[in-house]
């Protein structure tokens, strides 16, 4: 989680952390739907993942390298709100393995669906952006004039 400060809607300063507390729902919203945390969702709804397999899958999706340590943080973070189960086995070499939980699943479900909307609506947001960026240039040449 990034820690800002901010203002809010009077101009007052404002603590993300204390926005946090006051909004918990706000906070998984955001781990839901982070960068890596939309993607790890959706590769461990397939099936279970020892890490370096979800590295691998989550790397491939994104089309960047996700970090040990970003990954890191991501399941930390998923698990502890109860979303991604990790079961750690006594063997050698050690084996882990992560997977959905079923809030996690539901949760999961959710985004993909929303990540296969923003695919198939890609072409008309790309159509809206042109419209706004043509609207806004005419409009500033209109300014300048």
């Amino acid at each position: 989680m990034t820690v800002s400060a901010g203002v809010d809607a009077r101009g007052a300063a404002r603590d993300d952390v204390a926005d946090a507390a006051m909004c918990p729902y706000r906070l998984v919203l955001e781990h839901v739907t982070s960068r890596w945390g939309v993607l790890v969702l959706i590769e461990l709804l397939e099936r279970p993942h020892r890490f370096s397999e979800l590295r691998r899958a989550v790397g491939r999706v994104s089309g960047a390298g996700v970090s040990e340590k970003m990954l890191t943080q991501t399941l930390k973070t998923l698990e502890r709100d109860g979303l991604v189960h990790r079961d750690a086995k006594p063997v050698i070499p050690p084996r882990v393995d992560y997977s959905l939980t079923g809030l996690g699943r539901e949760a999961a479900e959710q985004v993909r669906t929303l990540a296969l909307w923003t695919q198939e609506r890609m072409a008309d947001v790309e159509q809206a952006r042109r419209t706004y960026d043509d609207a806004r240039r005419a409009q500033d040449g209109a300014r300048r004039a």
